[in-house]
């Protein structure tokens, strides 16, 4: 007799169906994690007003959460193996709807930025499992039709959430969006109960000994992560000696997190990151492309709500309103991608949609004060046609000639290096921008916009275009492997 809530016992009362019920559950917690990490940026203005903090500070709402999310991507693995998936992944819901409820009735921004870590945390955990779903519980001839079904479900999200956010802030302010992620949550729930099983998805044991956290890697990836950030942003306020001083030492946590994985895979114990990864070819460059990818998408996502609402002078919702066409073309591109990522070169596909991302950035440089709104709407559209490309392609066919074994850590990391490139991409976005506005003498406290604040916006936009431009170098060293089925 099989046992309650494992994978033979869920696939004998299920069938088939049992693993498109299962994406399908991920898919909405995915939803929750997206949602969270996407639709703070449009009532990020509106939440500075409120509590009176500049720029540069309120960017953290959005830094904050990456960095939360990017060092507990690597947690992933672990928690998997000693607790299982149905027991993870409800975890994280819950952690997360718990963090939108207290967000959201927050009446001191430190409050906020606790919060916002407590859903970076639990989205990160999150964020790397759908990928190991797809290559252990589908097939080869089924991983693209499972991708694409996958990908315009989770585009849906974002792609509405903007429009609906902007409304929001509008009518009920910044806080209601904090509350966006609950009935995602809930409902997320109600199936991991029904579908998620205690095994894995390719029905491998999910408990093997009980390994211990690798708390020594954790630590050195969090510390060195903080000091780069940190780093960033003090290099920007003049203190060049700390600034210096913060960046080395992200330098020497790096050096020290690669030698003591190197400890812990000779130990044989459970490292946080599997170095043994890179000697894949295809899996290196796939994570050179993600961390350069993920400062262009990250830093874009956090700079374009703030460009057409302070450079351009738009309001919450109309902003929202703009992106929406975009959002929408996002989902069907994804959903026509995905079913040939499996059988298309991946280096192609990536190429594409990295060239396509690239010039969307460079050509913002031609909109000024009187540019006509659909001319914003087309160069939104072109950027999501080239994210379609890019991201049900990349993690995928990176992974693809990994051992079945492998996955959940290849799938932590890459994702990891993804959102490290993203939390330093916010960064850099906010940092370069008050540069650039200094320099041009303008700054966004100014009621009114001027053609010299665009101008910086200008420069920033061209950085995100030719960061764009050098992953197509990794991009294009990207192979397939060969085929292999992750039963």
């Amino acid at each position: 007799m099989n046992e309650a809530g494992s994978l033979a016992e869920l696939q004998s009362r299920y069938g088939t169906r049992h693993r498109w019920l299962l994406l399908v559950t991920v898919m909405i917690g995915s939803m929750a994690a997206i949602i969270s990490s996407t639709i703070m940026n449009v009532g990020i203005p509106d939440m500075s007003v409120q509590f009176g903090i500049g720029q540069e500070r309120a960017q953290w709402v959005s830094s904050s959460f990456m960095v939360a999310m990017t060092v507990s991507m690597l947690t992933t693995p672990w928690l998997l193996v000693r607790f299982g998936y149905r027991r993870t992944f409800m975890g994280c819901m819950v952690l997360l709807m718990t963090a939108g409820i207290a967000g959201g009735i927050s009446s001191d921004y430190n409050l906020v930025l606790v919060a916002r870590v407590a859903e970076g945390l639990a989205a990160g955990v999150v964020q790397p499992i759908p990928a190991i779903i797809i290559l252990r519980a589908f097939d080869t001839a089924e991983q693209g039709r499972a991708n694409s079904f996958f990908g315009m479900g989770v585009v849906l999200a974002p792609a509405i959430g903007p429009s609906i956010g902007g409304l929001l802030v509008d009518w009920m302010g910044w806080r209601s969006l904090f509350f966006m992620v609950v009935p995602f949550c809930l409902g997320s729930l109600w199936m991991a109960l029904r579908y998620v099983p205690t095994t894995a998805p390719g029905g491998v044991s999910a408990n093997h000994g009980n390994p211990s956290l690798d708390v020594g890697g954790l630590a050195l990836a969090t510390v060195g992560t903080l000091c780069l950030l940190n780093g960033l942003v003090t290099l920007h306020g003049g203190q060049a000696g700390l600034a210096t001083g913060l960046i080395a030492m992200a330098l020497a946590c790096l050096i020290g997190f690669v030698a003591w994985q190197r400890h812990q895979a000779a130990q044989g114990g459970l490292p946080l990151m599997n170095l043994a990864l890179f000697k894949h070819r295809t899996f290196a460059m796939g994570t050179l492309v993600a961390f350069t990818y993920g400062i262009a998408l990250f830093g874009s996502t956090y700079l374009i709500p703030v460009y057409l609402q302070l450079g351009l002078g738009l309001s919450p919702s109309h902003v929202g309103t703009l992106m929406l066409p975009a959002g929408l073309v996002l989902a069907v591109t994804i959903a026509v991608v995905g079913r040939y990522s499996s059988t298309h070169p991946t280096h192609i596909l990536v190429s594409v949609g990295l060239t396509l991302l690239s010039l969307s950035f460079a050509l913002m440089c031609i909109v000024n004060l009187q540019t006509a709104l659909w001319v914003l709407v087309a160069l939104a559209i072109l950027g999501r046609i080239g994210l379609g490309f890019v991201l049900p392609s990349l993690n995928i066919g990176a992974m693809r000639s990994l051992d079945k074994q492998m996955i959940p850590q290849g799938a932590s990391t890459i994702n990891f290096l993804r959102m490290l490139g993203g939390a330093a991409g916010v960064s850099l976005c906010g940092i370069l921008l008050e540069w650039r506005l200094s320099a041009h003498g303008d700054t966004l406290t100014n009621a009114i916009t001027s053609p010299a604040r665009l101008a910086a916006f200008d420069e920033v936009f061209l950085m995100l275009a030719a960061t764009c431009s050098l992953a197509l170098l990794a991009a294009w060293r990207i192979r397939e492997a060969p085929h292999s089925t992750h039963a």
